[in-house]
Parts: structure tokens; C-alpha cells; sequence
């Protein structure tokens, strides 16, 4: 089977090189609500994002989701099916230019463990699915819940 190429989301600006990002998320469910991360920087930017970020050097993709899922929720997440695949052009806090190039996973809730939280700006935050797609800062987090809600969702 021929898999389709990831989307890419966000406008490349012209004479910017973006450098390519691994990354994982999570898509995590309680109660008909999605696990989000609402993140606010000391000087005083805030958007909301899916639990996950980038894999370190040679880490799975679905173990990198797990151990951001933790730092930034405290919640220990079991992988799940791949979702979808989707790139995301951005500049990070520190304004290097990047493109994640990311997957989606269901992510599976099978405990708690506050000592995983290790990103203090970072606050788990509910939202239900049609209220993420709009807050959602990246445009790929978006469509990945759009995605998760056309398989099925929960």
C-alpha cells in the first residue's frame, strides 16, 4: 500500500531554513475530553498544545510520546495506533526555526505518577474535541484530533 505523504501545516517564510524535528503526541481521553497542556512562559506567552514534543536521539517514536506525556501531565499513558502523521512548520521559544515532523498516537490513560511532571509551565487542561480544534495552537494538533474523531475517537 502507497501511504500518503504527512500534511504540512504552517507557511514557511521565505529565506528561513526549518530544521527538521522528530516529534510525538498523544491523543488521551477521560470522560469524553482530551488531554491538552496549557503552557505559559515566564514572560507572559500562553497556547495550548497536545501532550508531546520531540524524540530524543534514537528514541521510538511511541516511547518519546510516553515520557513527554509524563513530563508535561504527570499521567502514564499505555501507546496506542498511530493516528496520523502531520508536519509543522514554527519557530520554538527560543526562535530556532523548526518543522516538526510528527506522529499522532491514541495514547491510553493507565495511571498517575506527579513525579514525571517535570515541565513547570505546562497545566494538564480538559477540553472536549471540537473546543481543542480551535484552541489548539498548532494547526497540526488540530487536524490530528480531526483525524482521531473520524476514526472513531475513544
Amino acid at each position: 500500500m502507497i501511504h500518503p505523504a504527512p500534511l504540512q501545516f504552517g507557511e514557511a517564510e521565505p529565506g528561513v531554513v526549518y530544521k527538521d524535528r522528530p516529534a510525538a503526541f498523544g491523543i488521551a481521553v477521560s470522560d469524553g475530553r482530551l488531554a491538552a497542556v496549557r503552557i505559559i512562559r515566564p514572560e507572559g506567552a500562553s497556547w495550548i498544545d497536545l501532550p508531546g514534543g520531540a524524540l530524543d536521539p534514537g528514541e521510538p517514536e511511541d516511547r518519546a510520546m510516553v515520557r513527554e506525556f509524563g513530563e508535561e501531565t504527570g499521567l502514564i499513558v499505555r501507546p496506542g495506533a498511530v493516528v496520523t502523521r502531520a508536519d509543522q512548520r514554527f519557530h520554538k521559544t527560543d526562535g530556532e526555526p523548526v518543522n516538526n515532523r510528527s506522529v499522532i498516537l491514541r495514547a491510553e490513560i493507565v495511571g498517575e505518577d506527579p513525579a514525571l511532571k517535570i515541565e513547570e509551565d505546562h497545566t494538564l487542561i480538559w477540553l472536549e474535541p471540537e473546543l481543542a480544534m480551535r484552541q489548539l495552537r498548532h494547526d497540526s494538533h488540530a487536524w490530528g484530533v480531526l483525524a482521531w474523531l473520524r476514526s472513531g475517537g475513544a
